[in-house]
């Protein structure tokens, strides 16, 4: 399994329990794909660079999880179809270099 960083952008239009109701279900998500949420972090609410869908701003939220690389496209698909999600990044996460 590899680790992969995940940044998603919420419509602001929600409310945070809404918000954490929608990661809570991505977590699920994961878990039942075989993988595993590392780290999660809710970042708040920022205002975007350009406008997404008529709105100014989103609620940001990141998270590292290992997936089966099999399951990363379905994953993806997912991301897709979430109508509470404005954006997402999903890359590869880096390994930390030791010095």
């Amino acid at each position: 399994m590899k680790n992969y960083e995940l940044l998603t952008i919420f419509k602001p239009n929600l409310d945070t329990e809404e918000v954490d109701k929608i990661v809570s279900k991505l977590d699920e998500l994961i878990v039942s794909f075989g993988g595993k949420v590392e780290s999660s972090e809710k970042i708040g609410r920022k205002k975007l660079a350009y406008d997404i869908q008529n709105f100014r701003d989103g609620f940001f939220y990141t998270s590292i999880l290992s997936l089966p690389a099999d399951k990363v496209a379905e994953f993806r698909r997912q991301l897709r179809l979430n109508d509470s999600i404005l954006r997402t990044m999903f890359m590869e996460a880096a390994e930390k270099v030791s010095a």
